[in-house]
């Protein structure tokens, strides 16, 4: 008996786990509990800090693929299957055509300067870029840090999915990370290059969108965006799909699918395989402290690039564009437009601009898209 006791307690977890392991563990759990207790993007962190945890528990063999014992395939665990939906970059695409069905592009019609803030909003990208550079990493790590700086946790996903899929982890878990942190992270910085009296203006009402308009909006980029920068015909194509099955009013079946059903059923699938990229042996490293620093730099520039262009634009429009827009140019929709409307209403309180600041907020999604087809097309 006590012979069978010693063997099953060798066969258990507990014997093999090594520290590491606990420390990952532990992140995992702390980040269960900011996405339940704070809720920073609940939606994404709570499936990928539990990926995590399962990643990390010893002999559970969720990650080991395919074997054969004795001649006979025995199949691989659950994670590992998942996972193959980032590895061959499916799941991103599949996340930007529900969020393509969930966005609407009036504000961005209605004001079409916005694309110069989507586009300023990322300059934390190549900023980035260059530190990673320095830094020793290699082109291709770098370009993967940089990403970061979109403030679009799919892109990242994708882009470091083909460029350099050993740092998903990091990086994944990175963008999500800063993404959640917009509201402590943005207001600071946009309250630093903005005046009081620049913070206080109030800008006109749009203009009404034709349905025409709008129809036609997701088809054009797609044929323009994906012939200057074929790579980033994916994830535009599947993006500007999305928001045609939304606008063009006799697919509703398939708008409503595309928004609830397909983006969840993803979204969770995501989740639990960038968390299960979370080993141990390879999070706990020094390149990953430089991804977190990195990151935090790309997103910090990339605020910076749409406020400065968003003061250049209210100069030039005599005071009539309140320059804090210009922090909703990256890509993350809603949370960094909400971010702009408690700012401005702190300044002078009834001023209305989660929609004009919805304007930049979408073409960040086209720029970050943009930025990682370009990316891509160099280095891949």
């Amino acid at each position: 008996m006590l012979e069978m006791i010693m063997d099953f307690w060798q066969n258990t977890g507990f014997v093999h786990i090594i520290w590491q392991q606990w420390l990952m563990m532990a992140i995992a759990c702390l980040l269960i509990y900011l996405a339940i207790k704070k809720e920073y993007e609940p939606l994404l962190l709570l499936p990928i800090a539990f990926g995590m945890l399962l990643a990390n528990l010893p002999l559970g063999g969720l990650m080991v693929g395919p074997t054969t014992v004795n001649g006979q395939l025995q199949p691989g665990g659950l994670l590992y299957y998942l996972c193959q939906g980032v590895k061959l970059g499916i799941y991103p695409p599949l996340i930007f055509l529900g969020i393509g069905a969930m966005t609407d592009f009036g504000p961005l019609l209605a004001n079409p300067r916005s694309l110069l803030l989507g586009a300023a909003a990322q300059l934390g990208i190549f900023i980035a870029l260059l530190g990673a550079l320095l830094l020793g990493m290699d082109p291709k790590a770098a370009a993967s840090v940089g990403i970061i700086g979109g403030a679009d946790g799919p892109t990242a996903i994708f882009l470091t999915s083909r460029l350099k899929p050993e740092l998903l982890g990091p990086i994944a878990i990175a963008a999500y990370s800063y993404m959640a942190l917009i509201p402590i992270i943005q207001p600071p910085i946009m309250k630093l290059l903005t005046t009081e009296e620049e913070r206080r203006v109030v800008m006109e009402q749009l203009r009404p969108v034709t349905k025409t308009e709008k129809i036609l909006f997701p088809i054009v980029v797609t044929i323009i965006g994906a012939l200057i920068v074929p790579s980033a015909a994916t994830l535009l194509g599947t993006l500007m799909f999305g928001n045609l099955l939304r606008e063009a009013g006799v697919v509703e079946r398939l708008a409503k699918t595309s928004q609830n059903e397909l983006i969840n059923i993803i979204t969770i699938f995501l989740g639990l395989s960038v968390g299960a990229t979370a080993d141990a042996q390879v999070f706990l490293s020094g390149q990953t402290l430089k991804i977190i620093v990195l990151g935090l730099v790309a997103f910090t520039f990339s605020t910076v690039g749409g406020v400065l262009f968003g003061k250049l634009m209210y100069r030039f429009s005599g005071g009539k564009v309140n320059p804090l827009i210009g922090a909703a140019g990256v890509s993350a929709v809603p949370m960094a437009a909400r971010v702009v409307q408690k700012v401005g209403a702190e300044a002078r309180p009834g001023n209305f601009l989660l929609m004009h600041a919805m304007g930049p907020n979408v073409a960040g999604v086209i720029g970050s898209a943009v930025a990682a087809g370009v990316l891509l097309s160099r280095l891949q």
